[in-house]
């Protein structure tokens, strides 16, 4: 076995050959004076030895100062680790106090009744707790908000980051930003004062026109991107004829469509503008900001490279956007409209103002222009009715939706989470 090593005499022996030379010859001639200038350094807390440069010395601690040193690092590490696991417990703190108050419903209620009768009744005699009514109504909205912004976001994303130019892009992308800013309580009042009488007084002509600025731009655009593909097919000088000819036939078609669309619309007639549409259309509003930024990013993560060996190779704008850019972003995509799917779910200020607050499941089940009523919404109206004291069952069944809520959310962070990462892997090759 090797004997123990001096500490001190190491460094000792270290600090001998640079203070020779820098203290002068008397002293590295005489080894107790060097060793008396040691002993100074170290007291001091630091000591010379020689390093990678004899014109650069290094410094090597004393046991005090290095002692103190790893506690001050220690410290450091401790504050930013309960700092960064603040969030976390203050996620596992909302989940065990909401399943604490939800746990006691079930016990003296079941499953059954909750989650599939309709009949909601919290103050009959016998009281009834059917929640499925509003987990449709909730699916309705929050299906129908992402129909209005996913749309919309993911063009408005690829039009930022690929089509329009730099000056414009600037001045549209706040714009975007700005409706992340208005409170959800304007948006509601925006929907039950301004949008619902509109639906109800003229809901024909209002579906109308809107059908023709959404559907108009996206059949433009499908006509092109598909004839654009079409004509790829084909030869060199037959391109732009091939072009020119699938889309006369495209574009045909597409303005018999939207003239069906327009005479199928006139014909509706809406009884109530606080309704699933009204709610729907604002929500989408509500998470376009979301979708449009996250979406962009995932574009822009895609690189110049992907989109210049496209180029290279032949390939036109559309082709690289749809079959290179887009794809290659799918992921990241993805996980934007399940953000912004999260942000429609969760929302309530808006649901509860123009959703109509009708417990039912419309009829036929698709008929959003029908009212219904949202888990949110019934939460925050029947809070403060229920009995908060005796802990009845009316109080514990709001406990029991927001756990569902609560459930529902985390499951789409955690899936947007796996699409990003999954983006990330298949940027870097993995």
């Amino acid at each position: 076995m090797a004997a123990p090593v001096d500490t001190e005499e190491v460094v000792f022996e270290h600090a001998d050959a640079s203070l020779g030379r820098g203290l002068g010859a008397d002293v590295a001639d005489d080894p107790a004076l060097l060793r008396a200038q040691v002993e100074r350094l170290y007291e001091h807390d630091f000591v010379v030895f020689d390093g990678p440069s004899p014109n650069r010395p290094s410094l090597l601690l004393s046991k005090r100062a290095s002692r103190m040193r790893w506690l001050g690092s220690l410290a450091g590490r401790s504050f930013l680790f309960l700092v960064t696991s603040s969030s976390v417990l203050a996620v596992l703190f909302i989940f065990y106090y909401i399943a604490r108050d939800a746990i006691p419903f079930f016990r003296l209620e079941g499953f059954k009744q909750f989650f599939t009768s309709t009949e909601w009744y919290p103050t009959g005699s016998p009281a009834s707790f059917g929640a499925l009514s509003m987990f449709f109504g909730t699916g309705l909205v929050t299906v129908g908000a992402v129909l209005v912004a996913a749309p919309l976001g993911i063009a408005a994303a690829v039009c930022l980051s690929d089509i329009l130019p730099f000056g414009l892009r600037q001045m549209a992308k706040p714009v975007i930003e700005i409706l992340a800013a208005i409170p959800s309580v304007a948006y509601g009042f925006f929907a039950l004062v301004v949008f619902a009488p509109m639906l109800q007084e003229s809901g024909a002509k209002v579906l109308t026109i809107a059908g023709w600025l959404i559907a108009a731009p996206v059949a433009t655009l499908t006509v092109v991107v598909v004839s654009d593909l079409a004509s790829g097919v084909l030869s060199e000088r037959r391109r732009w004829a091939g072009r020119i000819g699938a889309g006369i036939v495209l574009g045909g078609i597409a303005v018999f469509a939207l003239l069906k669309m327009s005479a199928f619309l006139s014909g509706v007639q809406i009884s109530s503008g606080a309704n699933a549409l009204n709610a729907s259309i604002i929500l989408g509003i509500m998470a376009l900001p979301t979708i449009v930024s996250v979406s962009e990013d995932a574009l822009q993560a895609v690189g110049r490279e992907l989109r210049e060996g496209s180029y290279a190779v032949g390939a036109t704008r559309a082709e690289t956007l749809l079959r290179v850019v887009i794809p290659a972003a799918s992921s990241g995509i993805c996980a934007a409209v399940i953000l912004g799917l999260m942000r429609a779910i969760g929302e309530t200020m808006v649901v509860w103002m123009a959703s109509g607050n009708a417990g039912q499941v419309p009829t036929p089940w698709y008929n959003v222009l029908a009212p219904v009523r949202t888990l949110t919404a019934t939460i925050a109206g029947d809070m403060g009715e229920a009995d908060h004291v005796t802990g009845s069952s009316r109080y514990h069944v709001l406990f029991a939706m927001a756990l569902v809520l609560l459930a529902v959310s985390f499951a789409m962070n955690m899936a947007s989470e796996l699409a990003i990462r999954r983006t990330r892997k298949k940027l870097r090759g993995e």
